[in-house]
């Protein structure tokens, strides 16, 4: 979307802010002032007043931008279709401290969509961290399960985070590792 940038805002209303990385939520008050320093996959990571913050993409109008329109599909779509655009949202879901999507990172390990009875479809996802420890992991989970909840014809999401197999960065895409300088 916009990648990194230092771009100075000011708060137009109240929003919902994620401590990085320590995961828990508070409230940053309008008129607050800061630094977007990455602006990718339609989430923000602000600075203020010392701090990393991160706020979604469904709260951009709070920072003065446009919000991420959801994903389409067409009518007839076919479940490799759905499956596609769920691929294509899971590269949109970043750690707010890599500017590297999960699915590059390789973060996603499995991906199943069934469909139901009634031609909705279910969708479960494993996914893992680069640390077990990460304060951002629910946050990451939640931002992957919101971004394919979206989907038309998704009736209900799950993903699981996992640890095994442990995470290295040889799981982790060419452009990645190109991208993080492990290359």
């Amino acid at each position: 979307m916009f990648g990194h940038t230092n771009e100075p805002f000011t708060l137009e209303r109240d929003v919902n802010a994620i401590i990085i990385p320590a995961g828990e939520t508070i409230i940053l008050r309008e008129t607050t002032t800061g630094f977007i320093t990455q602006a990718l996959g339609g989430s923000f990571t602000v600075y203020v007043e010392g701090n990393l913050f991160r706020i979604a993409g469904i709260d951009a109008d709070a920072l003065g931008k446009e919000p991420v329109e959801p994903p389409s599909v067409p009518a007839d779509a076919t479940d490799k279709d759905i499956e596609d655009v769920i691929w294509q949202q899971l590269r949109t879901c970043y750690d707010p401290e890599i500017p590297v999507d999960i699915v590059n990172l390789g973060l996603v390990y499995r991906c199943e969509v069934s469909k139901r009875p009634d031609g909705q479809r279910s969708v479960a996802v494993d996914m893992t961290l680069t640390a077990p420890g990460c304060g951002m992991g629910e946050v990451l989970v939640q931002d992957a399960q919101d971004k394919i909840a979206i989907i038309p014809t998704v009736a209900d999401v799950h993903v699981e985070l996992v640890f095994d197999p442990p995470w290295n960065q040889s799981m982790m895409s060419d452009e990645a590792r190109l991208q993080t300088g492990l290359m």
